[in-house]
């Protein structure tokens, strides 16, 4: 076994370690996330019995209580983001002044969307609209007004706040590493209120929540999507619905995703978004044109008027008055949700928009992908209720008994009903793939250190780690279990997400100052001033292991 000083002297030779295998980890934040999702999966599938009473007391328990600090959060992150956008701050340049995007605007649009919500839109696409048009919290199940109310309240789960919260967690991060010069790590956040202590155990509680939240956000739509999957091979070739077919597809697609970690972010994930993009748009266009179109273009119109009139209504609404718990289930639910997924999406999008402005940055991320979610779920619910309210109907009864193949049910009432089946599986895997991989490289990120290109084994160990989460989800409780583990991992990190607003104001605040000073001087000294891009990515106590060998390297930079 060769010595730390013995390695190093190796790597400067530049000689090769044939059979050997590099990590690069923090290994306070690597083993302990890694240990403690491990005794997740372990606990789960030991206890497998008493999982599904203890999934549903814990989502009963944080949603009760919770619900209401969900709500305001998402509420406070919006309004901040807004102001981000229309104040002193939004022309800053991601990477500075000299900065050049490294992806054509297309190709970024379709990664971070593909990042964002992909799996969710085609599982709930026809489902959520369905649930709220025949279970209506606010109108009578089954009315004209209960219709409008389900688009309202689809339109709020998937509109504007999840896409904030990811704007959010996407600039803060390409700010500290583009401008700030910070390693690529969801603690750099807060270096202007912790300052060099994000370096010691502060910082890496800061991540290694990120890293679990994370990880549970991902295991969640995986474990939608193969329960998707599942439903479309049912309705195509008759392979039941079961747990066991469920393993199998989860090891399989897993397999699929080992592939494009290899291939790398330019020639795996951005392949992959781009193709679930052609294919979920064709998929689209189809319904739109083949179901009822004028029907759905003039729902699109009426959905964002009603969306913008019941804005301030819908998203403060507590339940205070009614006495249900439907917000638990589903308001509740997706906020957790979108919360345990910010630091995947929002490192995933810091990680893919050097180069662009605050402005750019925040107009693309909120605007343009919650437009296309209305197009959407507008082009799918609205399909489903016309069929419903006016047609044969039959659709809000499967959704009842099957919620992963209402997508299907619906296909099923137009032509060619196999081939767009057919297209709608492959979308749901192609989304499984991207948000597999996604999903490894950011938690590998976190748990490197920061470096932003970590050893690819790496990506693969967490890639089968999300697999193995995902699989003890739906072995413990099912949907129920999914939708456990998202609220309670979103409701610590939700804390996280309220410092990191104002972390990032501060550290903006103390940058644009700073530029201000140097502009002063420059031209009291006669030069030109400019600032300088950097993509120099910097690590928090990284350490590199050659199998069993430390070789007490440390790269840290304050």
């Amino acid at each position: 076994m060769a010595s730390g000083n013995e390695n190093n002297n190796m790597e400067q030779n530049g000689e090769e370690h044939s059979g050997w295998l590099k990590l690069d980890i923090h290994p306070w934040v690597f083993f302990i996330s890694a240990g403690l999702i491990l005794l997740f999966v372990i606990l789960t599938l030991v206890f497998e019995s008493h999982m599904d009473n203890l999934f549903t007391t814990i989502q009963d328990g944080v949603s009760y209580y919770g619900g209401w600090f969900f709500v305001a959060t998402m509420n406070i992150i919006l309004i901040f983001i807004i102001s981000m956008l229309l104040g002193r701050f939004s022309n800053i340049r991601l990477g500075g002044e000299g900065a050049v995007p490294e992806f054509s605007t297309l190709g970024w649009y379709a990664m971070l969307f593909s990042a964002g919500m992909g799996i969710g839109l085609l599982f709930y696409g026809v489902a959520e609209p369905m649930f709220h048009y025949i279970a209506s919290p606010l109108a009578e199940p089954g009315t004209v007004e209960a219709a409008r109310t389900a688009m309202d309240f689809t339109f709020l789960h998937w509109g504007l706040h999840p896409w904030a919260l990811y704007s959010l967690v996407g600039l803060s991060l390409a700010f500290f590493a583009f401008n700030r010069n910070l390693p690529l790590s969801i603690r750099s956040v807060f270096y202007p209120i912790f300052g060099e202590r994000i370096y010691g155990t502060i910082g890496n509680v800061i991540d290694i929540m990120a890293t679990v939240a994370t990880m549970f956000g991902v295991a969640t739509s995986l474990g939608l999507g193969v329960q998707q999957v599942n439903a479309g091979l049912d309705h195509l070739l008759g392979i039941p619905q079961t747990p066991m077919v469920q393993l199998v597809l989860i090891a399989l697609i897993t397999a699929a995703a080992t592939w494009s970690v290899v291939r790398g972010l330019e020639g795996g994930i951005k392949l992959l978004s781009q193709l679930n993009i052609v294919v979920a748009g064709s998929l689209l266009l189809f319904v739109l044109l083949v179901g009822p179109t004028l029907f759905i273009l003039n729902a699109l119109v009426e959905n964002i008027g009603y969306y913008i009139q019941n804005f301030p209504a819908l998203s403060t609404w507590n339940e205070t008055y009614e006495n249900t718990e439907w917000q638990n289930g589903w308001t509740v639910f997706y906020w957790g949700w979108w919360i345990s997924w910010s630091p995947f999406v929002g490192m995933f999008i810091a990680r893919v928009s050097y180069g662009r402005t605050v402005r750019e940055f925040i107009k693309g991320v909120l605007f343009i992908p919650t437009l296309v979610t209305f197009i959407w779920m507008t082009t799918f619910g609205n399909s489903a209720l016309n069929i419903e309210m006016f047609g044969a109907g039959g659709i809000a009864k499967a959704v009842q008994e099957n919620i992963p193949v209402s997508l299907f049910v619906l296909l099923g009432n137009y032509p060619l009903d196999t081939i767009t089946a057919t297209l709608a599986v492959a979308v749901v895997i192609t989304f499984f793939v991207t948000s597999s991989d996604s999903g490894s490289l950011v938690i590998d990120i976190i748990t490197a250190g920061g470096n932003p290109e970590p050893p690819v084994i790496q990506r693969i160990f967490w890639a089968i780690m999300e697999g193995l989460v995902a699989a003890a989800l739906l072995v413990g409780g099912g949907l129920v279990a999914l939708q456990t583990a998202a609220i309670t991992t979103g409701l610590p990190f939700a804390i996280i997400l309220l410092g990191m607003c104002y972390a990032l104001h501060r550290g903006m605040a103390d940058y644009r100052e700073a530029q201000t000073f140097s502009v002063a001087l420059d031209q009291y000294e006669g030069r030109e001033y400019k600032t300088r891009a950097t993509r120099t990515m910097p690590t928090f106590g990284r350490r590199t292991f050659w199998i069993n060998t430390d070789l007490g390297r440390r790269d840290r930079k304050k």
